[in-house]
């Protein structure tokens, strides 16, 4: 399977109301049951029920026991509240990354988010899905995020002279440990979770209205249904399919033909080792040549929070020579949002030590780099890197 978009948003459904395969997805995720109304939640969360119709939901997630956590939550218990929500935090933070782009902004949300339905659980009806409930609330926190801050960019959303750094704000990497509640799901449902926190998927939702967004993550990787996700977003079925059509139209112009996952998986373990190989011990040697080899002949390099960025071999050769292989370097291997990643080290006389220099995220195409996204800023903790190297 590749993009978990891209070919399906094409055009391939012709009608809003065509099944997604996201409905699939979604009965592997446990998500199947959801009640489809949940009209009385208005992102503060007051007064949710479920639907009238009372379905069962088939799978609620990881919460063993949940009606008897529902009703000690709402009788004051914040323990069981805890264990009621805790096992659905980490999904929850990805959903929100994807909505904003910063792991910082979607850590603040879900906390928010939490924060709300504690505050309101007492007026949850346990007619539905506290899943579906929790996720109503988060979309509309980050709703409202979106509606306050500028859309988050990559250096090559720009012109490559860049712009003025005060008036960007940057995409941020996702670490891979966050990622770990998707073990729990099976094959499909996996892949669609993963693919959708790849760093070029989640830089194309930046192009997309902030109720496009919502839309499309409802239905495209969370699987709700029209009529659900317009009970989400407190909107119509038409207007959900409306805003369907033209966030898929937008996205299909702006994806890569494959994924990450698929391209590492064509590529498979032992090449991706090598690659991984040669890119650390070429950068730890100052070999230039030995990078640019190993870059495809329109390869990007950038490095956010910096607003330039080089292309092509002789633009990037010329900016390596003339800055970075002027250092002394190390690299770690990490992972971040599904793909590559290296932790860069450069040596520091004051510290005698290799410190934090920036978080290579690499894009695969065939057996070549496609792109490199240096992230300078990047909370090496986050991705279990250390924070020095000795000599």
């Amino acid at each position: 399977m590749g993009w978990v978009t891209a070919r399906s948003w094409a055009g391939e459904r012709s009608g809003g109301e065509a099944r997604h395969s996201g409905e699939v997805r979604a009965r592997s995720h446990g998500e199947a049951g959801r009640s489809g109304g949940a009209r009385e939640c208005h992102g503060d969360a007051g007064g949710y029920s479920g639907d009238a119709g009372g379905r069962a939901e088939e799978g609620s997630g990881p919460v063993d026991g949940a009606a008897e956590l529902v009703a000690a939550a709402q009788a004051g218990d914040r323990d069981a509240f805890g264990r009621l929500v805790g096992p659905l935090r980490d999904e929850l933070r990805a959903h929100c990354y994807r909505m904003l782009g910063s792991v910082h902004d979607a850590e603040d949300a879900v906390q928010d988010t939490l924060d709300r339905a504690w505050r309101s659980v007492a007026r949850f009806e346990d007619r539905g899905s506290i899943r579906a409930w929790l996720y109503k609330i988060a979309t509309n926190r980050a709703l409202t995020l979106i509606e306050r801050r500028a859309r988050r960019e990559l250096p090559t959303d720009l012109s490559p002279e860049g712009a003025p750094v005060a008036e960007v704000a940057w995409l941020e990497p996702y670490p891979d440990r966050l990622m770990g509640w998707t073990a729990e799901l099976g094959p499909e449902a996996r892949t669609v979770a993963r693919e959708s926190v790849e760093l070029a998927f989640v830089a194309a939702l930046q192009h997309l209205s902030a109720r496009q967004r919502a839309v499309l993550l409802l239905r495209d990787v969370l699987g709700y249904a029209a009529a659900e996700a317009a009970d989400q977003l407190d909107t119509t079925v038409a207007a959900v399919n409306s805003a369907l059509q033209r966030a898929r139209k937008v996205l299909a112009e702006l994806m890569p033909e494959a994924s990450q996952r698929r391209a590492l998986d064509e590529l498979g373990e032992p090449a991706q080792r090598d690659l991984a190989r040669r890119y650390a011990a070429a950068w730890e040697a100052g070999d230039v040549e030995a990078i640019v080899t190993m870059l495809t002949e329109d390869a990007k390099y950038s490095m956010p929070p910096l607003p330039a960025w080089y292309q092509g071999h002789d633009g990037i050769r010329g900016f390596l020579l003339e800055g970075p292989l002027r250092r002394r370097w190390r690299l770690l291997p990490a992972r971040a949002n599904g793909q590559l990643a290296f932790g860069t080290y450069m040596w520091d006389d004051d510290r005698a030590a290799y410190v934090p220099a920036g978080l290579d995220l690499i894009v695969v195409r065939g057996t070549g780099i496609a792109e490199v996204v240096s992230f300078l800023e990047a909370d090496f903790r986050e991705f279990g890197l250390p924070a020095e190297l000795p000599r």
